[in-house]
């Protein structure tokens, strides 16, 4: 067996959550071998929504414009949804700028959102982490098995081209390999919920001409409602290719049994050559990890939550995970980050993770298969009454699912062992309705500054703290003193604009390295709030 070199950190899976992770570690300098026991990125992907949120982190990143860049459809190609009867048929309802991809400036986030198959999302991830110098990434090389000691762990591979074996030495370990982790299976942990919601397929195909074959105009997902195939479909890439994903397809029997160019022309009624590119079966289920930690090993995306596609949480939560986890990886490995720190991941991230399986889980409640009623596409006053009866459930139920951001936007950190929180009541959590709040816990408030910069854009990749124009130089000099007295890298900033203070009523604002408000007050308590945030003491307020 060959002996490797040490790293600071191995991650498994080359996913986006992996990928990420490695970005975030390779940024900040820290050494990672990422393994992939496939031999390249994008295998059988399904994520197509880039969010808000993942993009923010893509700006801070410095790669948000290659994403824009690489999108096959274009960002200005509307990203609407449509519920029909089929393709060919009648609209029941459409919702325009779902997931708020629509390009220009929102007050309320840095980046919108993006329409992009996950493996174009993946391929920008994979150059960049490449870029980076202190990041190593290993196709074709499968995670055997992992042992830790004190010190760290030791992570025996095989490598898939010759089957050698290879063992390397690392301070930690992280799984960000699927909802199949072997790192999961290794450390014991189990996953806890439902398993088996649905049965689905997912197809890729090409149909030359399918886009101007209909009279509903561009959208990036037509929702059909029928008795046929109750089922979704839209445009995908360049070339024209499509997805097409049949929901609740337990009546089709086995997807390689199934004559997939007949069912998307049953589904649609508009008969094409249609080409299939690539199928598979998969079962929506809501799971979440009954721990995400083992000492140095750590779970991050599908291998520690797993839940149904609808709202497009999915990929995006993995990527997030990683954030939150690799910032406080870097942290600990140089020396600003004490033992609670690493502690925090799962306290933060798992309360949100069941939330958000909720949300999935009532998005995935009602699709086509629940809207389908006799009569739907009958012509004549009594089809047109049931197609307006179902009109209204749409708008009511489905709602929640293409305008998220109190989900992705609004998610809060309430019971960090790691925020100082405000005292008072906690806040009602609104899947729909986003409101800023500087509350420590919560997203820090975004703005537009004057000189066209978004407010994100001058913080640190440290800690930032954000003071009002009535803090005077001095006050700000001794704060800055013992930001380098913990060897914290920290940022201050205090922005001109009256906007600013709307939503920073603190005089002092203190901002992690994640954009999240660690904490906020009118007066500076002290070197013991450093050592809180980051995780080496339990912060006591003066007062």
């Amino acid at each position: 067996m060959q002996q490797q070199a040490s790293f600071r950190v191995v991650i498994v899976g080359a996913g986006p959550a992996g990928l990420g992770l490695a970005i975030e570690l390779g940024v900040r300098g820290i050494p990672c071998l990422l393994i992939e026991r496939n031999d390249r990125v994008g295998y059988a992907p399904r994520a197509k929504t880039t969010n808000v949120r993942t993009r923010e982190h893509l700006r801070r990143w410095g790669i948000a414009d290659r994403l824009r860049a690489a999108s096959p459809l274009g960002v200005d190609y509307p990203s609407n949804v449509v519920f029909c009867t089929r393709l060919a048929g009648m609209e029941l309802a459409r919702h325009e700028n779902a997931m708020y991809c629509a390009p220009g400036r929102n007050p309320l986030y840095a980046e919108h959102a993006q329409w992009i198959p996950q493996y174009t999302l993946e391929e920008t991830l994979r150059a960049y982490a490449q870029s980076l110098p202190c990041v190593q990434i290993r196709f074709n090389c499968e995670l055997l098995d992992v042992s830790q000691h004190p010190a760290g762990v030791q992570v025996r591979m095989r490598d898939g081209a010759d089957g050698s074996e290879r063992q390397v030495q690392a301070d930690y370990l992280v799984g960000a390999d699927g909802a199949r982790s072997k790192v999961r299976e290794l450390i014991g942990a189990r996953m806890e919920g439902r398993y088996g919601l649905s049965r689905n397929f997912n197809i890729v195909f090409r149909a030359p001409g399918l886009d101007r074959a209909h009279g509903l105009g561009p959208a990036i997902m037509y929702w059909q409602v029928n008795r046929d195939v109750p089922s979704l479909i839209g445009p995908m890439d360049r070339g024209d290719t499509w997805f097409f994903m049949p929901t609740h397809a337990d009546g089709h029997g086995r997807i390689d049994d199934v004559d997939v160019a007949a069912l998307i022309g049953r589904a649609t009624g508009i008969d094409l050559p249609y080409e299939v590119l690539s199928r598979d079966e998969w079962v929506a289920s809501k799971l979440l990890a009954d721990r995400y930690r083992r000492g140095r090993i750590f779970l991050v995306g599908d291998a520690c939550h797993q839940h149904p596609p609808f709202g497009g949480y999915g990929m995006n939560m993995g990527i997030a995970d990683s954030v939150d986890l690799g910032w406080k990886l870097a942290a600990t490995l140089q020396g600003w980050g004490g033992p609670a720190l690493l502690d925090s991941y799962e306290a933060e991230r798992r309360p949100l993770h069941q939330w958000v399986l909720d949300e999935a889980e009532v998005n995935h409640a009602t699709l086509g298969n629940q809207l389908l009623a006799d009569g739907i596409e009958d012509a004549g006053p009594a089809g047109q009454r049931i197609r307006q009866e179902i009109r209204a459930r749409i708008e009511v139920e489905k709602m929640r699912e293409f305008a998220t951001l109190g989900v992705v936007l609004g998610y809060r950190y309430d019971d960090s062992p790691v925020i100082v929180g405000d005292a008072g009541p906690t806040p009602e959590r609104d899947f729909i309705n986003y409101v800023p709040s500087s509350r420590p816990g919560a997203r820090a408030p975004h703005l537009w500054l004057h000189d066209g910069s978004s407010l994100y854009d001058h913080f640190g990749f440290g800690f930032t703290l954000l003071a009002a124009q009535s803090v005077p130089p001095g006050e700000l000099e001794e704060i800055q003193g013992e930001a380098r007295a913990h060897r914290l890298p920290f940022t201050i900033i205090q922005p001109r604009e009256g906007a600013v203070a709307g939503h920073y009523p603190a005089r002092l604002t203190l901002i992690r390295p994640d954009q999240q408000v660690a904490w906020r007050g009118d007066g500076w308590p002290g070197a013991s709030l450093l050592a809180h945030v980051t995780g080496a003491t339990t912060f006591r307020s003066a007062t």
